[in-house]
Formats: C-alpha cells, sequence, structure tokens
C-alpha cells in the first residue's frame, strides 16, 4: 500500500471570511495567511492542513493523499497509467503552495480531484488554535477522514481499492450503501455513501480531549442552523461527535475517541445496526428518513447495544487500578 494518511483538504470556496471565523472561532485551526484569495489553516505541525482556495464553485476543491517517499510516488502514478488514468506531475510551484517535495494529480471516474504527495513540510512554530482546544489527533493517522456522496459506488471502489490501495473497514447496505476505507491505524480515512448523486458529504477532524468536542457543541448551538447533526456516537468507528454546516454547505464532523485497528489483522464486515448507536439526529434531514434512523437508534437502545469504552475513559479506570 502506497498511500498511508490524509495529509490536507482544499475547499472550493469564495466565503473565505465566513470559513476564517468558522475554522478558527468554531473548529479551533490556526489561520495562516495566504493572500487575499486564498486561506490556509493549520492543525499541528504541518505547514496547512486545510486550504481554503477562493474558487467561486462552492465544495471540495482536492484531497491530498500522502506516500512515504518519492519511491512510492512514482510507483502509484505508474500503476495508475498503467491502468489508463491521466496523470500529471504537479508543476515546483504548486508543490511548494501545498508546502510538499513532489504532488501528482488525477481524478477519480466521478470527476473528483485527487493529490498524492510525499515530503510535507514542518514548522517548528507551536500550534496556536483558534479556541481553546488540547489539540488535534493527527500525526500517523494524518488529518482526519473524508466522505464522497458516490452516484455509482461500483464505479469506484475498483478504483480507490485496486489502484490506489485503500482497505475495506466496513460498509452498509441500507437504505443506501456506504463504504468505509482504511489507510493507517484510524478506522476509516476515507469513505464514500452511494446516494446517487456527486459531491462531498463531510470531512471529520478528531480532537484529543472529550471536552473540546463539548466545548464545540455548546458553541455550535450558539449560531443560527449550524448544528446539522446532535452530538452523538457511531456504530463503527465508536467515534463519539456532532456534525455542523460548513459554509460551503457540506458537513464537518468533530469528534473524539475514534477506533484504532490493526491494518494488517483487519477484516472487513457488514454493520446492520445504522450509522449510530445513539444521538447523531439529522436535524438537516426530512422527516421520514429522519424517523427511520430515529427508529434504528431507539431499538439499539432498547438491546442494550454498547460500544468499548472511549480512550478517555478506558485511562481513567487504568490509573485507577
Amino acid at each position: 500500500m502506497e498511500i498511508n494518511a490524509l495529509g490536507y483538504i482544499g475547499i472550493n470556496s469564495a466565503r473565505i471570511e465566513e470559513w476564517s471565523g468558522y475554522a478558527t472561532g468554531l473548529l479551533g485551526m490556526q489561520q495562516v495567511d495566504r493572500g487575499d484569495k486564498v486561506r490556509a489553516f493549520r492543525m499541528d505541525d504541518r505547514k496547512q492542513r486545510l486550504v481554503v482556495t477562493g474558487a467561486e464553485d462552492e465544495g471540495l476543491g482536492f484531497m491530498g493523499w500522502e506516500v512515504a517517499d518519492a519511491a512510492a510516488l512514482d510507483a502509484l502514478a505508474s500503476r495508475l497509467e498503467n491502468a489508463g488514468v491521466a496523470v500529471a506531475l504537479a508543476p515546483q510551484a504548486l508543490a511548494d503552495e501545498r508546502f510538499v517535495a513532489h504532488l501528482i494529480r488525477f481524478r477519480d471516474p466521478e470527476g473528483n480531484m485527487i493529490e498524492v504527495f510525499h515530503g510535507p513540510q514542518i514548522t517548528t512554530e507551536a500550534f496556536q488554535p483558534g479556541r481553546s482546544i488540547s489539540g488535534f489527533k493527527t500525526g500517523a493517522l494524518g488529518m482526519g477522514h473524508a466522505v464522497l456522496k458516490a452516484a455509482d459506488v461500483d464505479r469506484l471502489i475498483p478504483f480507490y481499492v485496486d489502484l490506489l490501495g485503500f482497505k475495506v473497514s466496513d460498509y452498509i447496505r441500507k437504505p443506501f450503501p456506504i463504504y468505509f476505507f482504511h489507510c493507517n491505524a484510524r478506522h476509516h480515512s476515507f469513505a464514500m455513501a452511494g446516494t446517487g448523486t456527486q459531491g462531498f458529504h463531510h470531512f471529520m477532524v478528531e480532537y484529543q480531549m472529550l471536552d473540546d468536542v463539548g466545548h464545540g457543541y455548546d458553541l455550535a448551538q450558539t449560531e443560527a442552523d449550524r448544528l446539522a447533526f446532535t452530538l452523538g456516537r457511531h456504530t463503527n468507528d465508536y467515534m463519539q461527535s456532532f456534525y455542523t454546516h460548513s459554509p460551503s454547505g457540506f458537513f464537518i464532523e468533530s469528534g473524539f475517541g475514534g477506533l484504532l485497528i490493526d491494518p494488517g489483522s483487519w477484516e472487513p464486515y457488514e454493520t446492520h445496526d445504522g450509522p449510530s448507536l445513539w444521538g447523531h439526529d439529522r436535524l438537516y434531514m426530512e422527516e421520514g428518513p429522519r424517523r427511520a434512523l430515529e427508529a434504528q437508534r431507539l431499538d439499539l437502545a432498547r438491546r442494550g447495544v454498547r460500544a468499548p469504552n472511549c480512550p478517555w475513559m478506558s485511562s481513567m479506570l487504568e490509573a485507577a487500578e
């Protein structure tokens, strides 16, 4: 497997001032200067993790996936070209804008722009969060995860699995197919939902402490129509999280306590109990689908289905022993 983490995400949006306030004041990222029409944000010791391009077409601009070195980048480019995928080596000026050594660019079968790079630039300047948080869970796990809406998941799966090397973590078949993929110990760094439409569904950032999520949840509720999913916990990766509407219309998940797996021994499975153990009421959703998801959660509650304790709780219990 060449790809080992989600390195960065680029968003096309002309709503740069809204993004500045949202990314710093709610998510807790640090804004870094990039010019009048571009906004960039840090989450850790990388020079940037999120880029808002200033382009008019609101939505995903590009996903930046990381590989270990130049040899891995070359191997991936060769495999893609042999499969008939048009691959472009980005000019050094663009690599410099991304703060990486080298990168290639290509599109998936539904037209989403993908960048793969090696050699991210690291800064010695301390991360200064936009609000008081303990920090984000990144490092070898990458920026978080990204989720696409897909017109045809059966068309996308071979591209991401056979060519890019992602491994299936688990999947849901009803009410529509959702596939989750890993490329490191994070339960999933990428997912696709077969909604019958194309677009960006959400990306997730994970915090080091549960209270950082709780504070963000309270802050989100002070803004009219900002909250999209209430606080809840997922069935597959056990993430405790809530979702907000970004300035560009897609969602961003703010979470804590996601499942870490052993990629070498993990076996994919089908999830039958819906996406959430509890909570995650889809406030934006039409009444019928919203109540169907609620019925799934209530069934789990009646059956007493539980996930393992979150990492924070487990560490507290271990410390008490």
